[in-house]
This record gives structure tokens, sequence and C-alpha cells, in this order.
């Protein structure tokens, strides 16, 4: 092949069809059933669905890409690879410098099986997780991530709840809960943790994307037509509930975003969905060497250059693993990728609108960045890492007593990261509670050589100059 792409959402997506438009031949490899990622999910033909464009938002730029991309298939331009867990990705040893081998789970259940692809070219749009910020009462039933449960409805055609409270930090809230609103589900209250008014010290870039501030006008007047109150500079610091969560506790956030003194009230819900953005998911860039840097709202993401390389040779990246900045961004890169792939300048126009598109997503991760004093809503006994049950207080005792000083450490002495999401879920706090630095936190640094559960008869198929 002459292309690989890891991931089949908006980026990926995107380079494919560009790039097998270019002339190349393309393997797209995805871990999900069907193309779309994450932002383009959508049901199950079994469940019926006769509409299912109705809770996506620009639906035609995916609509058509999807066509392509089954035109290519049909024509053998592209090799579209549906569940395929690409765990690792290096250098082809028998094929001499400049080529790359993937490998990957293929399959569900009894049917897994490994697969391996051979590319001259590697292109990596694996896209981002969840930011997760614990709080007391996180881990009751009921209490789910934001995306999570867009994807529910998206996915699956079933509400988290009918009472679901949206909290955390980011423009996703308000596309969950007019999400949530439209499929039936009563919102009491979208909380967001930031301030609108951060926006103002990024003026030109606002006024650079009309179509941005018309997507937050469309998301507001969703909110206005459901009776959803917007509350900012706002936090759920607490859940409440038994076999599941029956309210939540909100309280007013200090410039640091610590809770502030007598300002707390309480909200009833039978699910919230909370989450404070989103991590670019760089597991297989780290693991070959690709240098970071540090965005706007705290994650790291990846080092690109104008045709979207990475520092290693051979590699490009595109969509959120270079900074979050959502589906639009995420298409213009992929095809920008492609250009380069091909060996061909980027079109203009496509240039000047990642310009654009970038420069309003280091507005609003600023905007977002969560503050320092959120650790303030965490007692002692709170969870933080779910997984190896790993408290607060515990994380804390290996700062204060046995001189932990990074993530890193605070996860050898803790287990706090070791689990089945490996750190996914709970390694900003971690990182947070153990006084990590924004320049001193580097993904680079742990480097792991799985980005996926692995079953060890896989790897011990492998032959000597894969290993």
């Amino acid at each position: 092949m002459d292309l690989a792409v890891v991931g089949a959402g908006p980026a990926g997506l995107a380079a494919a069809v560009t790039a097998a438009g270019l002339g190349l031949r393309v393997a797209l490899l995805d871990a999900g059933e069907r193309p779309g990622g994450q932002y383009y999910r959508h049901p199950a033909p079994g469940l019926g669905a006769v509409r299912p464009e109705a809770l996506h938002h620009d639906w035609p730029a995916f609509a058509t890409r999807e066509a392509a991309l089954r035109a290519h298939e049909s024509a053998g331009r592209v090799t579209y690879l549906p569940a395929h867990h690409v765990w690792t990705v290096v250098p082809d040893q028998g094929a001499g410098p400049g080529r790359w081998i993937l490998h990957a789970v293929a399959g569900h259940g009894p049917g897994e099986r490994a697969a391996a692809v051979r590319a001259r070219a590697v292109l990596l749009a694996t896209g981002a997780h969840e930011r997760q910020l614990p709080f007391p009462g996180w881990t009751l039933p009921g209490v789910i991530g934001a995306g999570g449960a867009q994807a529910m409805v998206k996915g699956g055609l079933v509400l988290p709840g009918k009472r679901v409270v949206v909290a955390g930090s980011g423009p996703l809230l308000l596309a969950v809960a007019g999400t949530l609103a439209a499929a039936g589900a009563t919102v009491p209250a979208v909380v967001e943790a930031a301030s609108y008014t951060a926006y103002a010290g990024h003026l030109p870039a606002l006024l650079r994307n009309p179509g941005k501030l018309a997507e937050a006008g469309t998301f507001g007047g969703a909110l206005l037509r459901h009776r959803v109150r917007l509350l900012s500079r706002q936090a759920v610091v607490e859940a409440h509930g038994g076999s599941r969560v029956e309210a939540v506790t909100v309280a007013r956030l200090g410039r640091d975003w610590r809770p502030l003194p007598g300002t707390a009230r309480r909200i009833p819900c039978d699910a919230l969905a909370v989450g404070h953005g989103l991590v670019p998911q760089l597991e297989l860039a780290t693991g070959l060497g690709c240098a970071t840097v540090r965005s706007p709202d705290g994650t790291v993401a990846l080092d690109l250059d104008a045709g979207q390389r990475t520092s290693v040779p051979g590699i490009w990246s595109a969509g959120e693993t270079g900074g979050i900045g959502g589906a639009g961004l995420a298409l213009v890169e992929g095809e920008i990728a492609a250009h380069a792939v091909a060996g061909r300048p980027a079109p203009a126009p496509l240039a000047r609108r990642r310009a654009r598109l970038r420069a309003f997503a280091r507005a609003m991760g600023a905007a977002h960045r969560p503050g320092p004093g959120w650790t303030d809503w965490l007692g002692e006994d709170d969870a933080v890492c779910r997984c190896e049950e790993v408290p607060a207080g515990r994380i804390r005792a290996a700062v204060r007593d046995l001189g932990a000083r990074d993530a890193r450490t605070v996860k050898l002495l803790t287990r706090a990261g070791m689990g089945w999401c490996q750190g996914r879920m709970c390694g900003p706090a971690v990182s947070a509670l153990a006084g990590e630095s924004l320049l001193s936190q580097d993904a680079a640094a742990d480097r792991r050589p799985l980005s996926c559960p692995v079953p060890l008869r896989h790897l011990a198929e492998l032959p000597p100059a894969d290993g």
C-alpha cells in the first residue's frame, strides 16, 4: 500500500478518499464497525433508524465522503478494514527503509485474529477521548461522560435518563444538551465551569470564523426552545444517590475553579452527563517517538508541520491528535495530509481554512482550560482511579510522604492508571494531584509498545523480524 490510514473518523475518512482520488493505494483501518468515528456515530442497521442524520451536525460532509469511500473501495483504490484495532506501528525490516508495518487485532470474540498491513506511509487519525475531572459521587450509576451520553443517543437510540444534567466545560456540552433535549430528555441545566467572557480576549479568531458564531447561535436557540438553563462559571461538585444518581450539587467557582463557600445548591436528576473537553489519543504516535507540544487547553498534542507531518519521517497525522479542534478542522487537515503524502501542495483555500479553524480551536482551548482549584472538589476518600480503586488521599500521601512529583511515580506507588483504561480516565486528575506543571508533563516520555489489549498468542505468532 502507498498509505495506511488509522482511524475512519472525519480526519481519516477525508484523508483516505482524498489520497485515493490523487492516485494512491490506500488501506483504511478502523476499530469501529462502520466509518464515521465518534463524531459521525450512527445506529446499527438492525435498529431500523429511518433518519440517522437527524441527530448529527453537518451530516452531508460525512455522507459525501462515505459515498466516495465506497466508490474507491469498489474500484480497488481503497481497502477498508473495519474492526481493526491497530496496536503498534513499526518499521518494516524486510522491505527496506521508509516502509512500515501496522499490527492489528481484527474482529471480536471467538473470531478475533491477528492482522498486519504494510505501507510506505502512515497517517494517524486516532481522534481523542474525554477528559474527566473526578468529584464525590462520580462513580454512581447514571453518571456518564458527556460524549458517552451523545453516543448512546446517536448509536443506540436510547437516553441515559429522563432528567439529565449536562456539566463540565467546553462547547461539546451545548451539543450534547441539544441532542438529549431533541431526543426527548428533560435537561434541567447545562453547568459550564468556564466563563464565556473568556472568548473576549480572542476576538480576531472569532471574527474570522463566522460559521462558528452561527453554530453557537444554533445551539443557544436549541437551549431556549427546550427551556434549558445555562449556568456558567459553575460546576457539579458532588453527585448524590443510592443505587443511582438522584441529584447533584452545583456550586459557583472562583477564577481558579475553587468552589465558593455558600453557593452550593442541589438539582434533582436521574442522570448526569459530564466531561471537561477532550484529550488527543496519542499512544501509537508516542510509541513511534513523535514529538509533542502543549496545547492551550492544557493537553499534549503532536507537533506537526504545514503538511501534517510528524517529527518521524513517513508518519503523518490529522484531526484531534494535533490539538482538539472539531470535525470541520479534522476534515480539512485530513485532505491537506493526503496531498502531502502524495507529494503535492495543498490547495491554498484548504491551508487558509485550516489556519482560521486552528486559531478558533486555540481560543476555545484557552477559554475552557481547567483551573488548578478543581482538586478542592475531592475529599480524601473520593475515587480518582476507578479501575484500581485508588482514592485521592492515597495519591496525596504519595506526593506528601513518599516524594512523588509526577504521574508516573504516583502510578508506581499507588497503581493509579494501571487498570483497564490505562489512565485514559484518571490520567489528567493524577497529574494535577501530583503537582505536575504543564511544562513538565510529556506524553512522549510514557511510550508504550502496545496501544490496546493484545492476546499473547498474537505476540507469539510474530516473525522474529517484527518482534
